[in-house]
């Protein structure tokens, strides 16, 4: 019996928030030390949540399934039901027994009706105790079936200066392969371009020394590697990999049944900190990025059924995946990763290979607020790669204006918002991509731009909260929404105004209100704090910096329209030619030499 899913449970480390994993009516106890729930007589528990349910309408129509099964392991009489929840109509219970569950001998259910097309909606388990005491040590959905093929999984981990992290990673993931009944079908490959991160080599490991490229040019090696080693599948994964380990058994088993041979898995994310929240579940690119099913409560079933339905549906053709997560056919990538350092080199990586991108319930890996992670470096990267997915790829072509107004809505949020060094940082972004695809080759390090934008960023830098003057002071900010949003915008918030330093608001902001623009309007002074509220900054109002900063964006607009077309036809040239395997084995020739010369030692050594 081949596992499709196995239920999770709670992990302290990973995400304790329980009504992601169950929902309880009654005394309903679990056990974070055996991963175990009691259940006292009249209790009922109901695993139809985000890491539990299955998705029979997404599995149906991308593998092939022509059995399936529900198991589940524990002692005690009780009721077992299977709801199967449609869209847009009443649910039903498509099963309903007493059974005396026995220690050592899972309870099988044969639910091969719902197996195969044209089955759709989604299936959960509810257990009720009858017993005086009902004890569940595990479950699973299961199938009969078996792929034709085993994959070979290659997961390519990229890491830069973060040794624990990354020590901690090697070491779930080698304890997994170990136990994972497919564990010999995977390898892991630790990129390190720090050098620094020191991981042994084992029978399941094999660590690859590597320059700072940033992400792109880690992945683009570890994708090097993968093919060199005869891998059919590779999977990109942050070096933190905070999530489940059954995450890489559901995107092993999903890609070994898939029916079409172009199928990618996509993990969601989870801001970690509102872990009950769903921030990404894929998202897609047009001007700017669109995470699906931001803000779903993973602790209300409705809602996480609404969101499964929609995954389940045809998807948006820019659909992409984050790379925390991004699990691939080593056979559909026509074009490897552009060298953008980091920042929308996953984007393009979607965009520009035929994927067919596919979201499991369950797989998706916990971050770190990105809003916290907003800086002026950020802001310049994350503007550069905008601009270039609408110079290269046709689906996304816009005029040079339409495609202008990406660059000029960036700085003007930073500009509203008083952040006139990340508005400095925005402005380089589009001068350096208005240098040509030619510029990313030369600068394939980010060294010098990286030390240009850290000399830049003076007001923004993080303080001690001690050091920062936080005092309030609140008129406009009391004004009612919409007329502090039309006040806002019509006076470009104050600058038009004259004095407005000394009539506008002081404002202390809190970490969520940071990369959003309206929050700032009525201000003068904003002070933002972090989410630990130890540390900040303060950025003020100046006039000077604004209309000169908006001086230089109005003549490097009527530039970027000049040389538009010849821009566009150097990008969709130059991209072909620097997302190529030969690019990247020329680029990385020294460290991929010097790993064979390694590897060579070590074998005679052995």
């Amino acid at each position: 019996m081949l596992t499709l899913q196995n239920f999770i449970t709670p992990e302290r480390e990973i995400c304790t928030e329980h009504m992601l994993y169950y929902h309880a009516d009654g005394a309903v106890g679990y056990s974070q030390s055996t991963e175990s729930y009691l259940l006292p007589r009249g209790s009922r528990i109901c695993f139809g949540t985000y890491f539990n349910l299955f998705n029979l309408g997404k599995w149906n129509a991308s593998c092939d399934l022509n059995s399936l099964f529900a198991e589940l392991s524990g002692s005690g009489k009780a009721e077992i039901k299977i709801i199967q929840a449609h869209p847009n109509r009443s649910w039903d219970v498509v099963y309903s027994e007493i059974a005396e569950l026995q220690d050592g001998t899972p309870f099988r259910i044969d639910l091969s009706e719902f197996s195969g097309k044209g089955n759709d909606g989604l299936l959960y388990l509810e257990v009720i105790a009858l017993g005086d005491e009902v004890t569940l040590t595990g479950g699973r959905f299961a199938t009969a079936d078996q792929p034709a093929a085993w994959p070979r999984l290659a997961v390519s981990i990229t890491t830069f200066k973060r040794e624990d992290d990354v020590r901690r990673t090697v070491a779930r993931l080698e304890d997994f392969l170990k136990a994972f009944e497919h564990g010999d079908q995977l390898h892991v490959q630790v990129v390190d371009n720090g050098k620094s991160a020191k991981i042994p080599a084992s029978d399941k490991v094999s660590p690859y020394p590597n320059s700072n490229l940033g992400g792109a040019g880690g992945f683009a090696r570890g994708l090097l590697e993968a093919e060199k080693g005869g891998f059919t599948h590779c999977l990109f994964m942050d070096d933190d990999a905070s999530f489940h380990m059954e995450n890489l058994a559901r995107t092993y088993i999903f890609l070994a049944l898939a029916k079409d041979p172009n199928t990618a898995v996509s993990g969601a994310m989870i801001n970690n900190t509102h872990k009950w929240a769903m921030w990404e579940n894929g998202a897609y690119f047009d001007g700017s990025c669109h995470p699906l099913q931001n803000g779903t409560d993973l602790r209300e079933l409705k809602q996480v059924a609404k969101m499964e339905y929609e995954t389940t549906r045809p998807q948006s053709k820019t659909l992409y995946g984050g790379w925390w997560f991004f699990a691939f056919p080593i056979k559909s990538v026509s074009h490897h990763p552009f060298p953008f350092f980091v920042r929308g080199d996953d984007i393009s990586f979607s965009l520009a290979n035929d994927f067919k991108i596919v979201t499991i319930s369950g797989v998706v890996s916990f971050q770190d607020d990105f809003t916290e992670k907003e800086s002026a470096q950020t802001l310049y990267l994350d503007l550069r790669n905008h601009l270039i997915h609408h110079l290269v790829f046709e689906r996304l072509e816009r005029s040079a204006i339409g495609t202008a107004k990406i660059a000029i809505r960036f700085m003007m949020r930073s500009m509203l918002r008083f952040k006139y060094e990340s508005a400095e940082a925005q402005l380089l972004a589009w001068h350096d991509v208005m240098k040509g695809p030619e510029f990313f080759d030369e600068n394939i390090d980010m060294s010098e731009r990286r030390a240009r934008i850290k000399s830049l960023v003076k007001d923004e830098a993080w303080r001690d909260i001690d050091v920062l003057d936080a005092r309030e002071r609140r008129r406009f900010s009391k004004m009612p929404r919409r007329l502090r949003h039309y006040f806002g915008l019509f006076t470009l918030n104050g600058h038009l105004i004259p004095f407005w330093n000394r009539i506008g608001d002081r404002k202390v902001l809190n970490i969520g209100d940071r990369g959003v623009v309206f929050p700032a309007f009525g201000g003068a002074r904003l002070t933002y704090i972090n989410t630990q509220r130890d540390k900040g900054y303060v950025v003020t109002q100046s006039k000077v910096r604004f209309f000169s900063l908006a001086w230089r964006m109005f003549t490097t607009l009527l530039a970027f329209r000049r040389s538009y077309n010849a821009l566009q036809a150097a990008y969709r040239k130059g991209y072909d030619e620097m997302t190529t395997q030969s690019y990247w084995q020329q680029t990385l020739a020294e460290d991929m030499a010097a790993a064979d010369v390694g590897q060579e030692n070590t074998a005679l050594t052995a």
